[in-house]
């Protein structure tokens, strides 16, 4: 992979010092291993051992079909690349616009799959909402991956810019339209702004031979308050480290998930919450559910800096294990260092409750749909932070159409 890599970022003819910057950062972390603390959960032997073709220079075709059960407005890319024939920016309301600028430098990559993301990625979602619009029609992100004559690496960097007491409902989708085994690696950056108000849905349902290495970091202004739920239900790996710095007064986030684990599927997601002012908050509520030989691993740090009095945080991690061949790993971290803060966190693994299963089945239902409906019932609590209807509603058919519910009644 570390080839594949270099081959990539020797296409740039003239790298710019933000890209350069990037690659020479990329080079000094080195591919991480199984001795490096946050990749010691995460399985990328057999991974750095593959080889990637970069991007094709266009889209490849997609039946319309395969998206059309989401809405405009919408931007779409098909393996890296924008495809504007699948996008739809007709029902884009006033007050949101695309943003052709650079984006302004971050700070430095603190993994070397993110730095080889700064330094590789060729597009994204540029989005800015205007100070005081309210964007209630959600914004849809599409990521899809097809079979594309071999095994492909893309990257694409997105950067989401809400100003003063905006609002905007946002969903992001990655979705596998057939068997592949691409890479692909997204970085996205958010700036809530005073006041600000962002409703997140993100829904993974990649092909089970993808992997997916995603970066999320978020800054939040005063007041600004930050919904999301993630659910990850497809692909071989999937990683995602998720990283938001309350850094206003008065800052909020509810950041929910359910992580689903099936076959031999690895699905891990690492949260770094960082308090920096007073009176802030986060409500942190995951689910994991483990079947087959799938690996599920949870990471829940928040840390509440020096002067942060006031934060209210509390983190719960609750674990379904339906197989013995299959594993959860759970871990939450706190750390403190501000007086006058209230803060708590738990996590358990468990099984489905056996009388409730009896109780199911005493009234008639077969095992298969009475599983499912428990464990539906499990997994859907993280979804009820989601104050926008149409996020909700994305989220639970997605949930159902995973768990089978359609077919088990």
């Amino acid at each position: 992979m570390q080839a594949s890599l270099e081959a990539q970022a020797r296409a740039f003819a003239a790298p710019d010092p933000a890209r350069q910057a990037a690659l020479a950062r990329a080079r000094a972390l080195g591919l991480p291993g199984p001795r490096m603390e946050a990749f010691r959960t995460t399985p990328l032997r057999a991974l750095a051992a593959r080889t990637f073709a970069p991007p094709a220079a266009t889209a490849p075709a997609l039946d319309p079909l395969a998206l059309a059960a989401i809405p405009a407005p919408r931007l779409v890319w098909v393996n890296g690349v924008l495809d504007e024939g699948l996008s739809n920016l007709t029902a884009l309301p006033a007050g949101i616009r695309l943003d052709s600028a650079p984006a302004p430098e971050e700070e430095p990559a603190a993994e070397a799959f993110e730095a080889w993301n700064a330094a590789l990625a060729d597009g994204g979602a540029r989005l800015v909402v205007e100070p005081g619009a309210r964007i209630d029609t959600p914004l849809q992100l599409v990521f899809a991956s097809t079979e594309d004559g071999g095994e492909r690496a893309f990257h694409l960097r997105h950067r989401l810019v809400l100003g003063e007491h905006a609002r905007l409902a946002l969903a992001t989708h990655f979705v596998g339209i057939g068997a592949h085994r691409h890479l692909a690696t997204h970085g996205l950056a958010l700036d809530l702004a005073e006041g600000a108000q962002l409703d997140h849905a993100q829904v993974q349902r990649e092909d089970a031979g993808a992997s997916l290495l995603l970066y999320t970091r978020a800054r939040l202004g005063a007041r600004a308050c930050y919904r999301r739920v993630d659910l990850e239900l497809g692909a071989g790996l999937c990683r995602h480290v998720l990283q938001v710095r309350l850094e206003g007064e008065g800052a909020r986030l509810e950041a929910n998930g359910v992580l689903r684990g099936e076959g031999r599927r690895h699905v891990e997601t690492r949260l770094d919450i960082q308090h920096r002012a007073r009176d802030t908050a986060c409500e942190l509520l995951w689910r994991g559910l483990g079947e087959g030989r799938s690996r599920v691993v949870f990471h829940g740090g928040i840390h509440i800096a020096a002067g942060a009095d006031g934060t209210r945080a509390a983190l719960s991690s609750k674990n379904l294990l339906l197989s013995g061949q299959a594993e959860i790993d759970t871990q939450p971290v706190l750390v403190i260092h501000a007086d006058d803060v209230q803060a708590a966190h738990g996590a358990t693994v468990g099984r489905l409750d056996e009388q409730a299963l009896f109780y199911l089945r005493a009234r008639g239902l077969r095992e298969d749909a009475a599983r499912a409906l428990l464990t539906a019932a499990f997994l859907r609590e993280p979804l009820a932070v989601l104050e926008d209807e149409a996020l909700r509603g994305l989220l639970e058919r997605s949930l159902d159409g995973a768990l089978g519910l359609e077919d088990a009644a």
